[in-house]
């Protein structure tokens, strides 16, 4: 019998239908249901320890700043922060998005934000290479449009990457980007709340903004997935010590079982700075760059259709993520001549902005059915008064799952049994299918010929899903304008598989999670492989490595990664965009500041390696204005 339902669990269930009703309403109609879910939230969250404590927008500008920081994201909202810890210069954030609301911190529904008007909501031009499965050929792209940028989109897992990403950094000349020399501003950007971890000074931090802990719940299926790993032979280490190798829970930017995003680490603590001044849903439409100096001295920005001019007496900084940054840079006159030729816009500077874009790109829709009620599905979940109850009340439960995921594994293909390899992939568990969580295919962007034929008919079913991710990808793609409008997405061009090396790791992955069911603890859930095949794969023999690489090709799931596409060299490298103190080549006073910057990807999720990116970047601009740190 059912508990009886409280006043908590019938505001959780009205608000559920509106998540699930906004999936058919018409988007003009979605507009009013984040701030009504908010208002329901801001009943119900007593304690969570945000509330009211975002920065104000600002309503009186000044006319000039020291430093205009350009995106409120991950890396943004730690520039701001550090820069003001000078008394004496004055900081304006300025961000294109909303603000953030209680419904963002609920970690089960970071699927549902992509919906919302806290996504840029990007897609990639269509393509006959990859996104084959997808409506119209086409992978969507999400990115944060609002305080917290991709943070608060995000699945909030918390991983650095290996110590050879960076010295590979430094060994092309980007001098301070070396393991040894980052390492300190990861412990400093981390306040780790899991003992065990904290207790190892050497590597982690306990003192800084940003949260790190566990997920306060495992589901059966992230337990046999962990303890498979174990029967493999593999280790459980500290994902962000010394090694990588091996299975492991997830360690992620929650605090309290609740999302805990850049723009909570990192803005909240200062709202009352006197010197930061944060201009929200204001989008900046261009750089301003003076034609004979070639030095950026402030930005044009556009709120209510109404344009604004601000001048920076210092630098402009651009935080806007590896998609808009350089949207931003060659719409300002930044960019390859040729392009920005064509697009009839002046150029200032010849720099091959937009090249070397890269994504941890997986193999999707890795489906494996199984025989007890285990399974993250939101309706069973939201169905069940006392998980309810648990949540609301200490912040527990499988509602605390971000997005489904609890876990993941990670593993260098040459050297595949040693523990101190360099990861090229991942497998990533999540503790449902496609058919867990209503809005899973729609975010995907799930063609209705793929899903009815394969999909549809898990419905209702328990089951697991494990994405082969690949971690160094050798493809690379680039971002490009569609014209010289700033309003208009760009034209983004992943070239997902280009090499086919990249598929060779899709498909080992493939083959390792085979191994894996395989496993006793596996064998307990009875995990079988859905072998209902890919419409666009009928031609090949199913469970060949061909078919895997064509289900790769149809079904490419972004991990939203993306990154590369102002890459970091010394100035006579002809493929670098910013230099190694992350300056614009050739235009002073400009930086660029986010993941855009890696001249590799990190063979980790991005949002910790950005995080850190920001804090090194801020102890050089310090060091650039004579400031002691």
């Amino acid at each position: 019998m059912r508990e009886n339902v409280g006043p908590k669990a019938v505001c959780l269930r009205a608000i559920c239908l509106l998540l699930w009703l906004s999936n058919w309403v018409p988007p003009t109609r979605q507009q009013n249901f984040p701030p009504l879910l908010s208002s329901v939230f801001k009943v119900l969250y007593e304690g969570v320890d945000h509330m009211n404590s975002e920065p104000i927008d600002q309503p009186n500008l000044l006319s000039e700043y020291d430093f205009i920081v350009v995106g409120a994201g991950s890396a943004g909202c730690v520039v701001a922060n550090r820069l003001t810890e000078v008394a004496e210069w004055k900081v304006l954030l300025i961000e294109a998005g909303i603000e953030e609301n209680y419904v963002m911190d609920v970690p089960l529904l970071a699927n549902f934000l992509q919906f919302t008007d806290a996504n840029w909501k990007y897609k990639t031009v269509p393509s006959n290479q990859y996104c084959l499965g997808m409506e119209n050929k086409q992978c969507k792209f999400p990115r944060g449009k609002v305080m917290g940028g991709c943070s608060v989109l995000n699945y909030m897992i918390y991983t650095r990457g290996n110590w050879r990403d960076f010295d590979q950094w430094a060994s092309r000349g980007n001098e301070g980007w070396d393991y040894k020399s980052v390492l300190k501003y990861f412990k400093k950007l981390e306040n780790v709340e899991i003992p065990r971890y904290a207790a190892d000074t050497t590597y982690r931090g306990t003192g800084g903004y940003q949260t790190v802990s566990e997920i306060p719940f495992h589901s059966k299926g992230a337990e046999a997935f962990v303890e498979g790993g174990k029967e493999l032979g593999y280790p459980t280490p500290d994902i962000n010590g010394p090694k990588q190798i091996g299975f492991t829970y997830h360690q992620v930017t929650m605090r309290n079982g609740t999302r805990c995003s850049t723009s909570r680490a990192y803005l909240h603590p200062i709202r009352n700075r006197r010197n930061l001044h944060v201009k929200k849903r204001s989008q900046v439409t261009k750089i301003l760059i003076d034609a004979q100096t070639k030095s950026a001295y402030g930005v044009e920005f556009v709120r209510n259709r109404r344009k604004y001019k601000v001048l920076a007496r210092k630098e402009v900084i651009v935080s806007a993520g590896a998609v808009n940054s350089p949207h931003l840079l060659m719409v300002s006159g930044i960019g390859p001549a040729e392009h920005l030729a064509e697009k009839r816009i002046p150029l200032v500077k010849d720099l091959p902005v937009g090249h070397n874009l890269m994504d941890h790109v997986a193999l999707g829709g890795l489906t494996f059915m199984i025989n007890e009620s285990v399974s993250v599905i939101t309706e069973r979940i939201i169905d069940d008064a006392s998980l309810l109850n648990s949540f609301f009340t200490q912040h527990r439960g499988p509602i605390s799952i971000p997005g489904g995921t609890e876990a993941l594994s990670l593993h260098d293909l040459q050297n595949p049994r040693s523990d101190d390899g360099w990861p090229n992939l991942e497998l990533l568990f999540v503790g449902g299918t496609l058919t867990s969580e209503r809005t899973l295919r729609k975010s995907f962007g799930i063609s209705n010929k793929v899903y009815d034929r394969v999909y549809k008919a898990t419905e209702g079913r328990d089951g697991i899903m494990i994405f082969p991710m690949i971690m160094r990808p050798k493809s690379k793609g680039r971002v490009m304008l569609r014209d010289s409008n700033p309003f208009h997405a760009p034209l983004i061009y992943p070239n997902y598989f280009a090499v086919e090396d990249d598929l060779d790791v899709a498909v080992a992955g493939v083959r390792l999670s085979q191994k894996l069911v395989k496993t006793k603890p596996m064998r307990r859930l009875r995990a079988t492989l859905l072998k209902t095949p890919l419409p666009g794969c009928l031609n090949m023999t199913f469970d060949s490595d061909e078919y895997w690489k064509c289900a790769a090709r149809n079904l490419p799931f972004t991990i939203y990664h993306l990154s590369g596409t102002c890459r970091m060299g010394v100035q006579s490298d002809p493929t670098a965009v910013v230099d190694p103190r992350l300056r614009v080549i050739g235009v002073s006073r400009l930086r660029v500041v986010d993941a855009s910057i890696m001249p590799e990807v990190t063979s980790a999720h991005t949002n910790s390696p950005t995080i850190m990116i920001a804090e090194k970047a801020s102890d050089m601009i310090k060091e650039d204005w004579n400031i002691r740190i």
